[in-house]
């Protein structure tokens, strides 16, 4: 048996701008076309036609071995969703082929591969049949996806009247659990509560464990770090590095952080309902100077320029400070912190200040966005950069290893020889249920 488990060899996918969307295939098609396939070993090639296109992916190859976990990463528009998409046949490529060896479970969009009009039983059914499986082999797995997607009480309602949540957990339930050989997952964790997002982590890391090859699109780097041991970083549709999951996470979070000059203009990881729009940003020192470089321990504040055509009032602040990793280490909030913003004005400027900056020597960027009411007006994740180079938060003027801290705590040390050993015996002596012979 090959140990490959998907193989993909110069692919490419480019659409056409404005033209006529071709129709989507029916099941019955669908299922009719799978059937026309080897078993075991899916070819998908395509034709270059000659039209003025957008390429979603250009000549992207690469392997996954079985029992691999690969982290497929990269900024919106990248091409993430589209290789995913191709991979389970969602949509063919246009140039180049991929090669799938097992039995494939996805969880793309919301809902994908679910009937609107079938019941969740009838589709937890319905799906374990289209990857090859038995009854008896469903029945075996139905009770443990109907208590993994807590949904018990609505298994036998048209899916149709679900909501996005609970779309969300049976589709995982259903992808995670009929034992597919090859496990394709995209961002769409993100639509469920943190609960459940810790649960289908802890799921994957399961299925990881037991030797099925899972590839994971994501943009929460450190459920990508904690998964994988391998990731592929996409960039314009190209593969720009495919390597250790630490390494690319770091190529990945440096593009970030050296895009940030353009992030109050033209920013494709920006988004927002642009009520209210962030226009500059610049972060200050305690003599009040613009600089890109801190020392932990001083003050600093981040500076941010307004619009806000509507008038709007009642708004929220929000800036989160993320380390070279992609976590974020810390997050100021008005909410929070009970400041209340009046008179906001059609323009205007919010500062925040940080009175010790409590940060170890490194590279961090600052995502910050506006929220009004239940929505987002504006979001950057990549506003402004700044490192960490000196300090004076510790007497020492040192800094602990950034590997070993996402932030400092200050601290004092105690020390009183010969005195240990008595406080131990001491609490012995005095602890109900301990003899002493």
């Amino acid at each position: 048996m090959s140990h490959t488990a998907i193989r993909v060899r110069g692919l490419g996918k480019e659409y056409s701008i404005g033209a006529k969307a071709e129709r989507y295939k029916t099941l019955r098609e669908s299922l009719a076309s799978m059937f026309t396939a080897p078993a075991r070993l899916l070819r998908l090639s395509g034709k270059r036609r000659e039209e003025e296109r957008v390429w979603a992916l250009r000549d992207v190859t690469f392997e996954v071995r079985r029992g691999e976990v690969v982290g497929v990463i990269g900024r919106n528009g990248a091409g993430k969703s589209t290789l995913l998409k191709i991979l389970s046949r969602i949509t063919d490529p246009t140039t180049g082929m991929a090669e799938i060896h097992g039995r494939v479970g996805s969880l793309l969009e919301v809902g994908t591969g679910f009937h609107p009009e079938l019941t969740g039983r009838e589709n937890i059914y319905l799906n374990g049949a289209i990857l090859g499986m038995r009854r008896f082999e469903i029945d075996r797995k139905f009770d443990q996806i109907v208590a993994f997607s807590e949904i018990e009480q609505f298994i036998d309602t048209p899916v149709k009247k679900y909501s996005s949540g609970m779309y969300l957990r049976l589709a995982f339930a259903v992808a995670a659990h009929l034992e597919p050989e090859i496990l394709l997952v995209d961002e769409v964790l993100a639509v469920g509560d943190a609960d459940f997002q810790k649960k289908c982590l802890g799921k994957m890391g399961d299925v990881a464990r037991e030797g099925r090859t899972v590839l994971f699109v994501s943009h929460n780097m450190p459920a990508v770090q904690a998964l994988c041991n391998r990731a592929i970083l996409l960039r314009h549709g190209t593969v720009a590095l495919d390597t250790d999951v630490g390494e690319v996470l770091r190529e990945y979070l440096g593009y970030l952080a050296a895009s940030s000059p353009d992030a109050f203009r033209n920013n494709p990881d920006r988004s927002g309902d642009g009520s209210v729009r962030l226009t500059a940003g610049r972060i200050l020192d305690d003599r009040g100077r613009t600089v890109e470089r801190l020392v932990a321990g001083a003050p600093a504040t981040f500076e941010f320029s307004y619009e806000n055509p509507t008038r709007t009032d009642r708004i929220e602040f929000l800036a989160t400070i993320i380390n070279h990793l992609g976590i974020s280490v810390t997050h100021f909030n008005t909410s929070v912190s009970g400041f209340v913003i009046r008179g906001l004005g059609s323009t205007g400027i919010i500062a925040c200040q940080i009175p010790n900056m409590p940060l170890p020597r490194g590279e961090y960027r600052v995502a910050v966005a506006v929220k009004r009411g239940g929505s987002t007006a504006d979001h950057i994740p990549n506003a402004l950069t700044f490192s960490i180079e000196s300090s004076t938060f510790f007497e020492s003027g040192k800094l602990p290893p950034i590997q070993h801290s996402a932030c400092l705590v200050a601290h004092e040390w105690d020390h009183r020889a010969g005195e240990r050993a008595a406080a131990v015996e001491a609490s012995e002596t005095k602890s109900p249920g301990v003899l002493k012979g």
